[in-house]
């Protein structure tokens, strides 16, 4: 058997089962009960502003309430 073949069967098995087990790890690891207030943090970072807190917008609602 030539070093192309036996690499080949190697991938097309027992690389495809370890990096299946490696995804469902990295899945379980992060699912993990603890885990929310970890990432809670980085999940807010797209909402932030750099230079001071973003003003309070009112609803829609909220204004057709007001005005009429």
């Amino acid at each position: 058997m030539d070093t192309y073949s036996l690499l080949r069967e190697f991938a097309d098995s027992w690389m495809l089962l370890a990096l299946f087990t490696f995804f469902i790890c990295v899945v379980i690891w992060v699912m993990r009960p603890g885990s929310r207030s970890a990432y809670q943090d980085v999940a807010d970072i797209p909402f932030r502003n750099e230079d001071a807190p973003a003003p309070a917008t009112r609803r829609a609602s909220e204004e057709d309430q007001n005005n009429g």
